[in-house]
């Protein structure tokens, strides 16, 4: 009885703090909504405390240690005592955001919890494949679901933000931030950005209040996929149709899904750094689309626009990024330093200032923040849910479906399960930690399975591995450059040898998983060091190669594509690669996916991309060297958009269309027969693309409408329907608006973008 006295003198206690609480700090008060507790805290704040919201600072010093002293961190932790810090990045586990949050929460005037980023981009501990590899698999559901696993581990360790999706399109593979992104096309890309904002904050609004989701972030906001060249932070020039058309739907996509916040890009869009541009911002963002949660700068950007030429000093950097709609500075210590006496000096507005702190205190009140600032911060679920087996089971899936199946010649795969002598040879083969990829700044090292490992669970072989060549000079990181052995040979004769007495040689070769992310641009997409001269000679003594390639970008192999029977194309695949690539190698899971990029036959050819235009010459008609071509190799790629081969095959036949004239708002319905008419059960990823012949503004020559993801038994056949309707016909002009125009168009379903079945329709006045 007296243990029951005592709690409930305890709850009665709690209950009873709880209303001082909300006495003293009304926002507090659970029962009313989020804007009317917004109201309330609005005007308690002091413009330095309104300020102080917009300001998010790096993890800087052992948070769960003594106070710093001296530097940068000493400035920082007083700023967080006294209420200047909104958000905190790279913080991450549970002691330390619960250090970090406590300070905010119980050591400053009002009490505002602080909102945790982190850059959970295909993962947090458990990794799955780097985010192009997972648009390969083309599955939606599979793709939300690894988003929700990565949500689930991070909630877990105390972040409750993350800096993705990244749904940036983009056609050159020259630029290493394509492995973040879906790739080249916008409606694959828009689908895609879609689930990710789902996986990551769950079906509704409502669902961020739950401890097993975080808020997402599209970006970067706009256009950064079309960096000239390739080359990282470098200028964006691209028309108005190429901006309405190609680089904005993904995004819009994302804003239709629910996210919370917008990152800006680093480049500039009309020669306006993206952080100062209110045309995206103001305009679009906010004003078209009625965004109402809010947007930070990416690393520092709000300083670069000095460094730009856009900006005069600190003081009008901070006031141009303020005014276009950046409403939280990511580590250029602007905000915190100048925005305070741009208020006053009424260069800039306090009503300004106010939109921007009630856009984050929104997301923090729809995270739950207020109602319990340490609600992600449970140590007991961190320990089951970090590294589950649930979690690895999960990437696991997600691995075997993003694995593209290039080419398949003499029957090689899938490997036989016993009788076999296999050689395994490639530094890649027997690596723990490139496949783990480039952003995965909370996993430890060397903790991915190898495919080695992997393939050492089928006892049935012999199984003889040899490196062949280092690929590697030194140990990479996030931070270094990727040196890369040219010169060392000394494992090349070993691995002639075990290749010479095998029956099947598995060569894993590509790039490190350090070579592509972000400031990783190339001028040459070959295989990186002595891999291609590897592959040359190991072929000499054995020609039945598989070649298993680890990238995360289009490579450019044009020997291999000619010569070597069979080709996987494998990316990063995270935590479980070597399982992944194992039961794809030996037939347990038949391939499914489908390139997401085109890759092309060299580097010159780059950016290339299906959906390309016709040009006014597009075919030699009269046998002369003028129309558009290169002199020295086809203008196709190597492996085009949508590309992906399966151990079974897939026949298409009876395209038809409900009727072939229709008016603007008629649905145009689409049906064909897809049948299994090989020997093995198989998912095909069905395609519809549309041509529109002529209209005010010239079209691709092929858009991607519609994909479905079919299971077929073997021999078993299946009809798939698509529905077009003026969403999918029609396109933006120059200004931002939406046609739909009378026209015929031509319409092609099949397995790939390069070939399908054909018709067409009308669509009249």
């Amino acid at each position: 009885m007296k243990n029951k006295q005592i709690l409930i003198i305890g709850v009665f206690s709690l209950f009873t703090i709880g209303n001082m609480n909300a006495q003293k700090k009304p926002y507090l008060d659970k029962n009313k909504t989020v804007e009317q507790r917004i109201d309330l805290l609005l005007p308690l704040m002091t413009l330095e405390e309104k300020v102080g919201q917009m300001n998010q600072y790096n993890g800087f010093w052992d948070v769960t240690g003594p106070a710093p002293k001296g530097g940068t961190a000493e400035l920082k932790y007083e700023h967080l005592r006294k209420g200047l810090v909104g958000s905190m990045l790279t913080v991450r586990g549970v002691k330390e955001v619960r250090a970090v949050q406590k300070i905010a929460v119980e050591e400053t005037r009002l009490g505002i919890p602080l909102i945790i980023g982190f850059d959970v981009i295909h993962g947090y501990k458990t990794l799955s494949p780097i985010p192009l590899a997972e648009a390969a698999s083309w599955d939606l559901e599979a793709i939300k679901k690894s988003a929700a696993i990565a949500a689930d581990e991070a909630s877990a360790s105390g972040i409750n933000w993350t800096f993705g999706p990244n749904v940036d399109v983009a056609n050159d593979a020259r630029w290493g931030r394509v492995m973040e992104g879906a790739g080249e096309d916008p409606y694959l890309g828009s689908k895609v950005a879609y689930a990710r904002v789902k996986g990551f904050q769950g079906e509704t609004t409502a669902d961020l209040a739950k401890v097993n989701t975080i808020a997402a972030c599209a970006k970067h906001f706009a256009a950064y996929g079309y960096v000239e060249a390739g080359l990282e932070y470098n200028i964006v020039d691209i028309s108005n149709s190429k901006l309405y058309n190609s680089v904005l739907p993904p995004f819009k996509a994302t804003a239709d899904a629910g996210v919370r916040t917008f990152m800006n890009s680093f480049n500039t869009l009309n020669g306006v750094p993206a952080t100062g541009n209110a045309f995206l911002q103001r305009d679009i963002l906010k004003g078209k689309w009625k965004f109402d949660g809010f947007v930070i700068s990416d690393y520092a950007s709000i300083r670069e626009m000095i460094a730009h030429g856009y900006a005069k000093d600190e003081a009008d950097a901070t006031a141009k990024a303020v005014i276009a709609g950046s409403d939280m500075d990511m580590e250029s210590y602007l905000y915190v330093a100048k925005l305070v006496d741009l208020v006053k000096s009424g260069i800039v507005k306090e009503s300004l200032v106010d939109d921007a702190v009630r856009r984050i205190l929104r997301v923090k009140f729809e995270l739950g923040l207020f109602d319990d600032p340490y609600r992600y911060c449970d140590e007991k679920r961190e320990k089951e849910v970090v590294g589950s087996k649930a979690n690895n089971e999960g990437v696991l899936d997600m691995a075997k479906k993003s694995i593209v199946l290039l080419k398949n010649e003499k029957n090689l795969l899938p490997l036989k399960k016993s009788g076999q002598k296999i050689a395994l040879i490639g530094a890649l083969a027997n690596d723990k930690n490139s496949p783990l990829g480039s952003w995965r700044i909370a996993a430890s090292d060397d903790t991915a399975v190898s495919v080695l490992e992997g393939m050492q669970q089928y006892k049935g072989n012999q199984l003889t591995f040899e490196k062949g060549v280092d690929l590697l000079k030194q140990k990479a990181t996030f931070l270094t450059e990727t040196v890369f052995n040219t010169t060392d040979k000394r494992g090349f004769e070993a691995a002639k040898k075990a290749a010479k007495n095998a029956d099947v040689v598995v060569m894993v070769l590509g790039e490190y998983g350090f070579q592509s992310g972000e400031g990783r641009s190339r001028t040459d997409l070959n295989l990186p060091g002595l891999q291609q001269e590897l592959l040359e000679e190991i072929y000499k003594v054995n020609p039945n190669v598989v070649l298993v390639l680890n990238n995360g970008r289009p490579l450019s192999i044009p020997w291999a594509a000619e010569n070597v029977p069979a080709i996987v194309e494998a990316w990063h695949l995270g935590t479980q690669a070597g399982n992944a690539i194992a039961q794809v190698l030996y037939g347990d899971y038949n391939p499914s996916g489908k390139l997401p990029m085109s890759f092309p036959r060299n580097v010159g050819q780059v950016p290339i991309y299906y959906n390309k235009y016709s040009t006014g010459r597009p075919i030699d008609s009269d046998k002369n060297v003028f129309w558009s071509h290169y002199m020295d190799v086809e203008k196709t790629p190597q492996f085009p958009f949508g590309f992906g081969l399966s151990y079974t095959t897939f026949d298409y036949k009876n395209l038809k269309l409900n009727k072939t004239s229709f008016a603007k708002d008629e649905k145009v319905q689409v049906s064909v027969e897809v049948t299994n008419s090989g020997n093995y059960d198989g998912k095909e990823v069905v395609q519809l693309y549309i041509h529109d012949e002529y209209a005010s503004i010239v079209r691709p020559i092929k858009e991607l409408k519609g994909f479905e993801l079919v299971n077929l038994k073997k021999g078993e056949t299946k009809t798939v329907t698509f529905t077009l309707t003026d969403k999918q016909l029609g396109f933006y002009n120059n200004e931002g608006a939406y046609l739909v125009e009378p026209g015929t168009f031509k319409i092609m379903v099949g397995g790939s973008s390069d070939k399908g079945l054909q018709s067409g329709f009308e669509i009249k006045e």
